[in-house]
């Protein structure tokens, strides 16, 4: 049976692009069971409120929810449970300088497969303020308005 080829999305932070400004992007895999994994596949995954720490040198994700497999059973572990993020050791330790020095977050902001390997795609960024937050959702409502108007002609 031939491998899976190709990158398929899962699951997407919108939140994280509402709330913050992404200013680095990096890909990092994900330390899974086996039932989590099919649980992933069936696209039952919340990364709403989750974000990264760096503790030890080790990369975690936290508050990421994969719902128990259905068809599961001793083997299905807590959906909330802290989860190890695999990156090479000094891109972790970049990550941590720089979160350190500028007042930065590692949130995740979506997670998909990549040739049948689950990927997290990790976004160092910077909080948004509240006028921020409004200036950008006017200026998407504009060009939203804007596409209404050019498919109407």
């Amino acid at each position: 049976m031939p491998k899976a080829q190709g990158i398929k999305s899962v699951a997407t932070n919108r939140k994280a692009f509402h709330d913050y400004f992404v200013l680095e992007r990096y890909e990092a895999g994900i330390e899974l069971a086996g039932t989590e994994v099919k649980s992933i596949r069936a696209g039952t995954l919340n990364l709403k409120d989750s974000f990264c720490i760096i503790k030890d040198g080790e990369l975690f994700v936290r508050g990421m929810h994969v719902s128990p497999y259905e068809k599961g059973n001793i083997f299905n572990r807590d959906p909330d449970r802290v989860r190890r993020l695999l990156m090479h050791k000094r891109e972790i330790r970049k990550l941590q300088a720089r979160i350190m020095q500028d007042g930065v977050a590692l949130i995740p902001l979506s997670v998909y497969f990549k040739d049948s390997r689950v990927k997290l795609e990790l976004g160092l960024c910077k909080g948004k303020k509240l006028y921020d937050k409004r200036d950008s959702d006017a200026k998407r409502s504009a060009q939203r308005d804007m596409e209404r108007a050019m498919k109407i002609r």
